[in-house]
């Protein structure tokens, strides 16, 4: 087959021309549109990413494309409709950061508390006292797991690994999971009241916008740790303002921040296309919480590791291979 692949870099075209060989590949490091789709000519499968617009206009210039496949998790930049009238089936990435980020949440709470920071920048002047440096041991405490999907699976299995009790919400509960991962079910109310750590892994909607917020305050274990690494809009900054002022919230662990740029895809962050639209640096460096010691705050990037991205290229590989095969995988369409 002839396989166009757009929004590649340097180093995903070489891991990629080593893992399919036997197909004419074309690569682009632009999106393809409407003035560029003339590189795509006679493909036979697409690859893009999510600035990408896969419309009618587009497609109607693929007169031989049978696949599209997106390097992301998210397809609303393919017209799934026009796709499905033209006989192109449509294949996405479900999963590839699962690990990763439960590990930056652990990460992040490890830093908390053993107080890591202060420590290294302590270390750093020479100074080698331990005054203000004592922390808190992990095993024992009760930690709360908002949302257990892949991510939060993964959250819990290391939980279990420091002999942690485990709380889990979700708004359906999976009794079986429970016995198998060794967690407890519960309300997010008890989740809130009983917990000495909390931890966000849910997807942002309607009911998980400000799940925590000025109200949650009332309800939680004074000097509650907060982690955050699902999406900012998640907890309330004026109530997490307020809970650190209060000393409510003991200490905090963010890795995404109400009112960053808008980030559909995590892959985005080390987009080129989104270092243009977006400057990270400034969101952070003009965020209240910042002036927060204890705070602890990552530019997004709990997803960006080596093997999570190669994740992405070895999915959209095994994609082209299925189809290939006649034995498509992970379709939307």
């Amino acid at each position: 087959m002839k396989i166009a692949f757009f929004e590649v870099e340097k180093w995903e075209e070489k891991y990629l021309a080593e893992r399919i060989p036997g197909h004419e590949l074309v690569f682009s490091k632009k999106e393809l549109n409407a003035r560029n789709v003339a590189k795509a000519k006679d493909a036979e499968a697409i690859a893009v990413f999510i600035y990408s617009q896969v419309n009618a206009e587009v497609l109607g210039a693929l007169p031989k494309a049978r696949l599209v496949t997106t390097m992301s998790t998210g397809y609303n930049h393919i017209d799934l409709k026009e796709c499905a009238e033209r006989g192109i089936t449509v294949c996405n990435v479900p999963t590839y950061g699962e690990n990763t980020v439960a590990e930056h949440t652990f990460a992040l709470l490890l830093a908390l508390s053993r107080k890591i920071p202060e420590a290294y920048e302590r270390t750093k002047k020479t100074d080698f006292s331990a005054e203000g440096l004592r922390g808190f041991d992990l095993k024992g405490k009760t930690i709360g797991v908002v949302g257990c999907g892949h991510i939060g699976r993964h959250v819990v299995r290391i939980c279990r690994g420091f002999e942690m009790n485990v709380l889990v919400y979700e708004r359906n509960p999976d009794n079986a999971l429970a016995r198998e991962l060794g967690f407890t079910p519960t309300s997010l109310d008890d989740l809130y009241s009983k917990s000495d750590i909390i931890t966000f892994h849910v997807p942002l909607n309607d009911s998980t916008r400000h799940m925590f917020n000025e109200g949650s305050l009332e309800k939680v274990k004074k000097g509650v740790v907060l982690l955050n690494t699902s999406r900012g809009e998640v907890i309330d900054t004026a109530a997490l303002i307020k809970g650190l002022q209060k000393k409510i919230i003991g200490a905090a662990g963010l890795d995404v921040l109400e009112g960053e740029c808008d980030i559909r895809e995590e892959k985005q962050v080390v987009s080129a296309n989104f270092r243009k639209e977006c400057d990270l640096r400034a969101v952070l460096r003009n965020h209240v919480l910042m002036k927060y010691p204890n705070v602890l705050i990552t530019p997004h990037s709990a997803f960006n590791s080596t093997e999570a991205l190669q994740r992405i290229l070895d999915t959209t590989v095994e994609n082209i291979a299925g189809f290939a095969a006649g034995r498509p995988v992970n379709t939307v369409n």
